[in-house]
């Protein structure tokens, strides 16, 4: 079902968040060999927040404030490699697998939640695909499970999945351009991290998103003022000094492990995720226009690998970043969804 917009509405929203993360304490916590950051806010059953990319714990502040004033404990850490997180291995992609990323979530959980045999989780982008494997490797930690953006894909168990994305779309897909160690990173490095995060955090364009050689960002249309009006100055200026200071290497080595983490994952091919679960996507986000995408999402093939899918909502005239372009609702579909639980 698609969803109306309600823009008034959030830019409310945004002001008054602005004003009340102050309250959110942050952390650090000794997790799986990191130092791990975490941002902390309310009283009662934890929801773990996880970001994707080029995100921060940060893209959760709406929701935080949301759900901490309705009874919960919102929890949302920087992942490895991302901001004020550190001790990864940033010179190895291979420690950036599927199984070193749930296994830092799991270790957080013991971290964070030791009384609690479930926590609820609520994911975007790669944390959808961080969350979906948490769903599928631990099932027994989550109760219930909001993903926003990327759907359940089960895996290839013939197809290594850069080269699938390789043949489908060609070497500049931005995927396929993030595979070599300092590449991307050299071509990001003139431009400025405010620059590049301006670009990708404002995308709005359904159509595959290439990096052709050479070009950069150039190649990618700047997004028109008043759709991209849900990132302040001060809200894009927080993202930019993080990754001004780690770089992208850590982020980028989440896509440079996707052919491990393919390999590494074959015992679960064909596997469901038996977790009750909420999907919400943009109806012009990016992955729900790749190609076959909105057919499994619809026509069942989405529900055969996630049986516990209760609701998939599409949200109209909404892209990729939803929770941060529609904050308040995003927020309301989370509470209804989770506390039937």
């Amino acid at each position: 079902r698609l969803i109306k917009v309600h823009t008034l509405k959030d830019s409310r929203v945004r002001k008054k968040t602005n004003k009340k993360m102050e309250k959110i304490e942050h952390k650090m916590v000794a997790v799986n060999g990191l130092n791990m950051h975490i941002a902390e806010l309310g009283q009662g059953p934890t929801i773990l927040f996880i970001h994707g990319f080029p995100e921060l714990w940060y893209s959760w502040r709406h929701q935080m404030v949301y759900l901490a004033e309705r009874g919960y404990r919102a929890v949302a850490p920087d992942l490895r490699g991302y901001g004020d997180t550190t001790g990864a291995p940033l010179n190895d992609p291979s420690k950036f697998s599927i199984f070193h990323i749930v296994g830092d979530v799991v270790a957080l959980l013991e971290a964070i939640a030791p009384n609690e045999d479930k926590v609820f989780v609520v994911a975007h982008d790669w944390g959808a695909f961080i969350a979906w494997h948490l769903c599928l490797f631990r099932p027994d930690k989550v109760k219930a499970l909001v993903n926003l953006s990327v759907h359940y894909h089960p895996r290839s168990s013939n197809m290594n999945p850069v080269e699938g994305l390789k043949a489908l779309y060609g070497e500049d897909y931005y995927i396929c351009r993030f595979q070599a160690q300092g590449d991307i990173e050299a071509e990001f490095a003139p431009i400025g991290a405010k620059s590049v995060l301006k670009k990708m955090l404002t995308y709005r364009d359904p159509a595959p998103f290439y990096f052709p050689k050479g070009k950069g960002l150039e190649a990618i249309a700047d997004a028109p003022i008043a759709l991209s009006t849900w990132l302040s100055e001060e809200e894009l200026d927080y993202y930019a000094n993080k990754f001004e200071q780690t770089g992208f290497t850590g982020a980028l080595n989440y896509y440079r492990a996707l052919s491990i983490s393919s390999e590494l994952t074959a015992p679960w091919t064909g596997a469901e995720v038996k977790v009750p679960t909420k999907f919400i996507v943009g109806e012009f986000d990016l992955v729900y226009h790749m190609r076959g995408a909105k057919e499994y999402i619809h026509n069942g093939g989405f529900k055969k690998y996630v049986p516990l899918l209760e609701e998939v909502v599409v949200l109209e005239g909404a892209a990729h970043f939803v929770n941060q372009e529609r904050p308040h609702e995003i927020s309301k579909h989370i509470y209804d969804f989770i506390q039937k639980f």
